[in-house]
């Protein structure tokens, strides 16, 4: 699930995934393969990806990784 939030001149695209144990670093690895950034890139403000991955079994954030375009 992909969300978007726009706020003080930054744009932060969120994604959330459901892992087994262990994170995966596929989150962010979507938001980057899928291009998300793309349509908010005309607006000339830094763009941050966000990936967030839980843990089916503990039901808790495992895995949280960011990464910021200029």
């Amino acid at each position: 699930m992909i969300e978007s939030v726009t706020f003080n001149g930054h744009v932060y695209l969120f994604e959330f995934k459901v892992v087994e144990l262990l994170p995966e670093g596929k989150a962010l690895q979507q938001l980057k393969d899928r291009r998300y950034a793309d349509k908010y890139r005309a607006r000339g403000e830094p763009i941050h990806l966000i990936g967030v991955e839980f843990s089916k079994e503990q039901r808790t954030v495992v895995g949280f990784d960011v990464e910021t375009l200029g």
